[in-house]
C-alpha cells in the first residue's frame, strides 16, 4: 500500500528528503511563501500544491485528500511557527492571564488550530510536528478564546484517540555535526505504535544516539577559502563553496580572533605594547534580560592603540564607538565540537559563532548545506539552470529541520509500524544515517 504523506508549512521541502529517503510520497504540500513552493516544486514534481494562508486552504486540502486517495494517509508532517515564546514557562504566563493582566498573543501561535483541523479530518496513521524547543512555554488562545498552553491543546485534540509525545533533542546526537536542538512532538493512532507508547515515554531512546560528529568531521578537508578579492571561491570544487569578500577592518579583527574565541576580546596588536589583559566583553543581564556590554574598551589601556576590536566611526558625533554584540557575535566555530545552529544569517561575520575556525572567512553556502545535512540528499538549488539568489539559499537552509533527523524518524517509524510490536521486546533499528 502506498505510503501518502501530507506536509504543512513545507518551506522549500529539505525536511521532505527525510521521508523521500524511506520511500514516503508528499502528495500535498501547504507554504505561504511563492519562492519556496516554486523551489518545491522543481524538487517534488508530483505533489499537489497548495500555496498560500492555511486557514484559507485547510478544508480544500483535506476535500482534495479524500477526492484524490482511497487509502489511509500514513503520515501528516507540520511545522507550524511559534512565534513569541517565553523561556518563562507557561505556567508564569497563564498565571499573569488569570490575574487579568492579557499578554499580547502572535496569531502565528494559533496556526496549530488548522493543523489539528486537517488531522482531525484525514486520520493520519502518524502525525510529526516539529519546532523549536519553546514551543512547549507556548500559550495560544483556541478557537473558543480560552487561554491555553499549545502543547496542553494538542493532547486535547489528539489524546482520545492518539497517543504520542514530545520531546527536545539536540540534531548532535543523531549524526548532524549541529547543536541544533528542536522540539518533536510524534502521535500514533497505529497498534503497533500504541503499544510501543505504552512501553516508552520518549520516541527518542538513550541507545539511539550517535557518536559526535564535529566541525572537522564535517568540513576539515575542503579546500581553504579567504575572504579577501580572488581568494574567497572555488568554483571549481563545488559551484556553492564561496564566501563574501570582508572589508579591511572586519578582516583585521577577524584575522586577530583565536580559535572559539570572539573579536569583541582581542588584545592589543601595537608591537611596542601588546597587552593582554584589556578588559574582556561579557553580556550584562538587566532586570533578569541579557543584554550587549556597552562598555567593553575599544582603546588599549596601556598605549592607547586602537584594539582589533568591532567598532565603527559614528555618522552623527564623528567618535569610534563599539559595535553592539552580544558574546557569541563574530565569534569562531571550533573544530573538535560541531557547529553552533544556523541560522539565516550564517553568511555573516556577526551571526552567533559563525566565523570559521581557522580561516578568515564564515562559512560557505556548501559547508552550510553539509552542516545542516542538507548535502547527503539529492535537491535541487537550481531554478531556469541558475542557482537561486545567496539570500533564498541562507533563508531555507536556515530556517529548515535537517533531513537527516526526519530521516531518523520516519525509518523509526517504519521499524514500528511494520512489526506487531512485542512486549518488553526493544525494536532494533538498522540505521546507515
Amino acid at each position: 500500500m502506498n505510503k501518502n504523506a501530507v506536509c504543512l508549512f513545507s518551506s522549500a521541502g529539505l525536511g521532505e528528503l527525510g521521508l523521500k529517503s524511506n520511500n514516503i510520497e508528499t502528495v500535498i504540500s501547504n507554504e505561504i511563501l511563492e519562492n519556496r513552493h516554486q523551489l518545491y516544486q522543481r524538487n517534488y514534481p508530483n505533489t499537489k500544491l497548495f500555496t498560500g494562508d492555511i486557514w484559507r486552504y485547510k478544508d480544500e486540502i483535506i476535500e482534495y485528500y479524500k477526492k484524490n486517495y482511497k487509502e489511509d494517509l500514513f503520515l501528516l508532517y507540520a511545522t507550524p511557527p511559534c512565534q513569541g515564546m517565553s523561556s518563562n514557562g507557561a505556567g508564569k504566563l497563564l498565571s499573569e492571564i488569570r490575574k487579568g493582566n492579557r499578554p499580547q498573543i502572535d496569531e502565528r501561535n494559533r496556526l496549530i488550530i488548522p493543523t489539528l483541523d486537517i488531522i482531525e479530518a484525514l486520520q493520519p496513521e502518524w502525525i510529526i510536528l516539529e519546532n523549536v524547543p519553546n514551543m512547549q512555554h507556548t500559550v495560544i488562545k483556541d478557537e473558543f478564546n480560552n487561554y491555553i498552553n499549545i502543547m496542553d491543546y494538542i493532547d486535547r485534540r489528539l489524546g482520545h484517540i492518539y497517543k504520542g509525545s514530545y520531546q527536545v533533542i539536540s540534531c548532535s546526537d543523531y549524526g548532524v555535526p549541529q547543536l541544533r536542538k528542536r522540539l518533536l512532538t510524534v502521535y500514533t493512532r497505529n497498534s503497533a505504535g500504541i503499544e510501543y507508547f505504552n512501553q516508552k515515554a520518549n520516541f527518542f531512546l538513550e541507545e539511539e544516539k550517535t557518536e559526535i560528529k564535529t566541525l572537522r568531521d564535517a568540513i576539515g578537508n575542503l579546500p581553504p577559502l579567504d575572504a579577501k578579492k580572488g581568494l574567497n571561491t572555488r568554483y571549481d570544487f563545488h559551484p556553492l563553496h564561496y564566501v563574501s569578500v570582508m572589508n579591511e577592518e572586519k578582516y583585521w579583527w577577524v584575522s586577530h580572533t583565536k580559535e572559539g574565541e570572539q573579536a569583541y576580546n582581542n588584545q592589543c596588536v601595537n608591537i611596542d605594547c601588546l597587552d593582554s589583559t584589556n578588559p574582556l566583553h561579557k553580556d550584562v543581564i538587566i532586570n533578569g534580560i541579557a543584554q550587549s556590554n556597552k562598555t567593553t574598551p575599544i582603546y588599549c589601556q596601556s598605549c592607547g592603540s586602537l584594539l582589533p576590536r568591532p567598532s565603527i566611526i559614528d555618522k552623527i558625533t564623528g567618535e569610534r564607538r563599539l559595535i553592539k554584540g552580544f558574546h557569541s557575535a563574530y565569534r569562531r566555530m571550533e573544530w573538535d565540537k560541531p557547529a553552533a545552529a544556523l541560522t539565516k544569517n550564517f553568511p555573516f561575520e556577526a551571526s552567533d559563532k559563525k566565523i570559521h575556525p581557522t580561516q578568515n572567512r564564515v562559512l560557505s553556502i556548501y559547508e552550510a548545506l553539509i552542516i545542516q545535512s542538507i548535502s547527503e540528499y539529492d535537491y535541487n538549488f537550481k531554478t531556469d539552470e541558475k542557482y537561486i539568489s545567496k539570500t533564498l539559499l541562507a533563508e531555507i537552509i536556515g530556517e529548515s529541520v535537517p533531513p537527516k533527523i526526519i530521516d531518523f524518524m520516519c525509518a523509526k517509524i517504519l521499524s514500528i509500524h511494520n512489526r506487531t510490536y512485542q512486549s518488553n521486546s526493544p525494536i532494533q533499528l538498522s540505521l546507515e544515517l
